[in-house]
């Protein structure tokens, strides 16, 4: 392990620290951090909500909630509006405040700068359609969200880098007359730069409509989904859609709603083959598809979500002396538990932590394999075939999923205490980092 530290230390330290000073990653990590406190509290939300309130939460269940009040899920609707100013409207926040950060950095106008790339986020967004002849116009909201987070981190870095050189230039500028208030002095100063940005991105959006008409968004995740439709459901597949997976989270695209259509696409069939034997036979012995998504990633490698995070909280308690990092872990680990991750992907963040990224791809690849192994290869325990509610804690899965079996709960824990012993080397590096920096 001390040799492993080392290798860690020499290679990926060095590039983490000149990364962690570079100002565009600088910028979207703390831009992150400004929002952190959103996500946690969206995050407590969603999960009192699933836990609680749906009928399949896992509270609920093991409660029997639903048999005492029949109509408990009636009560989310109370709860649910809380994501649509948090985190239903991430990008927007992000394109703002890195966008602000760069312009900082700059000694610029940082509020103009802020606003300026949330218009042009919003004008790189699909075009407005209308529902009916005549009717309102409307805007789709699935961009505005974690989904969207990839343009809004271009734009917020494009806006942040380039407006500030314009507003210095003095053939730009409009000088008012000293009589006149400083806002409004303020904002002519600027108003050349932001048409000029403004009429760019309109430009941008119209020629994109003609390749994309859905936007730039559409196009991203577009160009992602296409080719990995190919896949077979197979370990190849899982473990490849596993990658890209975590690759896209770890980059800020939503890796699990970018993947979902396709992953339904490949699995729902074999998924629903595998519940009536389960219904018929009333046992997960025997199933004829032992290889999806369900089985093998969710049962064994999506432990405090995706990334096996909860591993990532446990090794932050062991070995980590940023204050930072142990906080944030304190305050995901109630989260965590049940699968909810976003407070550590953005507090921490994961999202272009040239340390974290590492372990956040190979923990779940790993699991997944010692899934495999387990319930295909040497066939030490059934398939873990029985649907469990997302919420329910990590290692707790695979033995629900298998009916009860119990050397699926110690497998579960096996999974989670590699995934520990995964991230504790990067945790560690991540130490490295934070002195190098002070």
């Amino acid at each position: 392990m001390d040799k492993f530290n080392s290798i860690i230390e020499k290679t990926l330290v060095p590039i983490a620290t000149k990364l962690n000073n570079q100002r565009h990653v600088a910028a979207i990590r703390d831009a992150f951090m400004f929002i952190f406190p959103l996500t946690l509290s969206a995050s407590m939300v969603i999960l009192i909500n699933n836990l609680i309130f749906s009928p399949d939460g896992f509270i609920a269940k093991i409660l029997f909630l639903p048999k005492f009040f029949p109509d408990l899920e009636k009560a989310q609707q109370y709860l649910a509006p809380a994501a649509n100013g948090t985190i239903n409207l991430m990008s927007i926040f992000i394109a703002f405040l890195v966008a602000s950060i760069l312009a900082k950095h700059f000694e610029a106008d940082d509020m103009l700068a802020g606003i300026t790339s949330i218009a042009c986020f919003i004008i790189l967004y699909p075009v407005p359609f209308e529902l009916k002849e005549g009717g309102p116009n409307v805007m789709e909201t699935t961009y505005l969200g974690a989904q969207g987070l990839f343009v809004a981190m271009i734009v917020g870095c494009l806006v942040g880098e380039f407006l500030p050189k314009l507003f210095k230039n003095k053939h730009l500028k409009i000088t008012m007359p000293d009589m006149v208030p400083p806002a409004v002095a303020r904002s002519f100063s600027g108003l050349i730069p932001i048409v000029i940005a403004i009429m760019i991105c309109s430009v941008a959006s119209a020629l994109l409509t003609k390749v994309a008409p859905g936007g730039l968004n559409e196009l991203i995740y577009t160009s992602i989904q296409t080719p990995l439709r190919q896949l077979g459901g197979n370990i190849f597949g899982i473990l490849f859609i596993a990658f890209i997976q975590n690759l896209l989270w770890s980059i800020g695209i939503h890796g699990p709603n970018t993947l979902n259509a396709i992953r339904s696409a490949i699995f729902t069939e074999p998924d629903l083959a595998n519940l009536a034997h389960i219904n018929s036979t009333g046992s997960v012995k025997g199933i004829p598809y032992p290889e999806t998504w369900g089985m093998l990633n969710d049962a064994f490698a999506n432990m405090g979500g995706s990334g096996m995070t909860l591993g990532l909280i446990i090794a932050i308690f062991i070995a980590s002396r940023r204050s930072d990092y142990r906080e944030i872990a304190k305050m995901s680990l109630v989260p965590g538990l049940f699968n909810i991750n976003e407070p550590l992907i953005f507090g921490l963040p994961i999202v272009l932590n040239p340390i974290l990224i590492f372990p956040f791809i190979l923990a779940p690849l790993v699991n997944i394999m010692i899934g495999y192994v387990v319930t295909v290869v040497f066939q030490l325990i059934p398939s873990p075939a029985i649907g469990v509610p997302w919420t329910t804690p990590g290692p707790l899965i695979p033995f629900l999923g298998t009916g009860g079996n119990l050397l699926a709960l110690v497998i579960g824990f096996v999974c989670l205490a590699i995934s520990v012993l995964i991230y504790l080397p990067f945790v560690v590096a991540s130490n490295k980092v934070i002195e190098k920096q002070n």
